[in-house]
């Protein structure tokens, strides 16, 4: 076959916690999830559940690989940094004509349609994004050693840090600091674990926060308003203005809601869809893109 002969769609969103995947065919949108996928950190760990995730959207879908690989795609992963990896997942993957990008458009598209706002998404990671009068602006984004605050990953990393600050008798300790004391049992399990945590290990410590922070714990809800903080100095940077909506995506960031400035709160508007309704949109708008005339059956990906 050439040039898809099926009248079809695939998106592919990876993130760091999963990979969701959807096929549109038919009348129908059948969509699987495999696990994590950040093509920087682990490559062949994303490659491996991408595939996984392949074998069964074709099996629900009753197509072979050989079909979905004809199918028009759009991929937006976590840890697609540069041209060269987005190259190393096209060679790998059996898509004759697919677009490779960041997991980040996705989000931004499938959170605001094709209307004018921004985003803050806080999950494992985090970034900001906006898409006012047809431009695009992402920041962010860039993990745990370089970035990515207000994230959950950093928001429990913080409030070990804070912990540690407690024992060294720099502030007074609260139900926080004791529940992390507790579940560590000293300072030194404390550096122990930092010095190995993954991202989702340091943001599983999130919810511990944000549970702490609704009682009214002092040094929970300072975190919160250091995190809220960061958002509402950035998203202006980025073009984000009062009567622009503003969506907060990620398991993380409706938490922030009531530490954002009431210009902010009031602007809030919860996501028309999710990221992967976002990736089916921007293979859409691949999909009617003339092919090279060069050649007929290439990939393309995003710089």
């Amino acid at each position: 076959m050439t040039q898809s002969p099926l009248p079809a769609l695939l998106a592919i969103d990876g993130g760091g916690t999963r990979c969701r995947l959807a096929l549109e065919w038919a009348g129908r949108v059948f969509r699987v999830e495999s696990g994590p996928a950040n093509a920087s950190s682990d490559f062949n760990g994303a490659l491996e559940q991408i595939r996984l995730g392949l074998a069964q959207l074709g099996k629900a879908a009753g197509l072979t690989l050989a079909q979905l690989g004809e199918v028009p795609a759009f991929l937006g992963l976590a840890g697609v940094v540069s041209p060269k990896i987005a190259e190393r997942l096209e060679q790998a993957l059996p898509f004759v004509r697919v677009r490779i990008a960041d997991d980040r458009p996705a989000a931004l598209r499938g959170a605001l349609g094709a209307g004018d706002g921004a985003i803050a998404h806080c999950g494992t990671g985090s970034f900001l994004a906006s898409q006012i009068q047809g431009r695009d602006r992402i920041i962010g984004g860039w993990g745990q050693h370089l970035g990515d605050e207000a994230s959950a990953q950093w928001l429990g990393r913080l409030a070990l840090a804070r912990t540690l600050n407690v024992c060294d008798g720099l502030e007074p300790g609260t139900g926080l600091s004791t529940r992390l004391l507790t579940q560590f049992s000293s300072p030194a399990a404390i550096v122990a674990f930092a010095a190995q945590a993954s991202p989702l290990e340091f943001g599983a410590l999130a919810r511990t926060v944000t549970s702490q922070a609704k009682t009214g714990d002092a040094l929970a809800e300072g975190l919160m308003r250091q995190g809220a903080s960061y958002l509402a100095d950035t998203l202006p940077r980025i073009g984000w203005a009062p009567g622009h909506a503003l969506c907060l995506t990620g398991g993380l960031a409706p938490e922030y809601r009531n530490y954002l400035p009431r210009q902010m709160q009031q602007a809030l508007q919860e996501p028309l869809g999710d990221p992967l309704s976002g990736a089916l949109a921007l293979a859409r708008q691949f999909a009617i893109q003339p092919l090279p005339p060069s050649s007929p059956a290439s990939g393309q990906q995003d710089d």
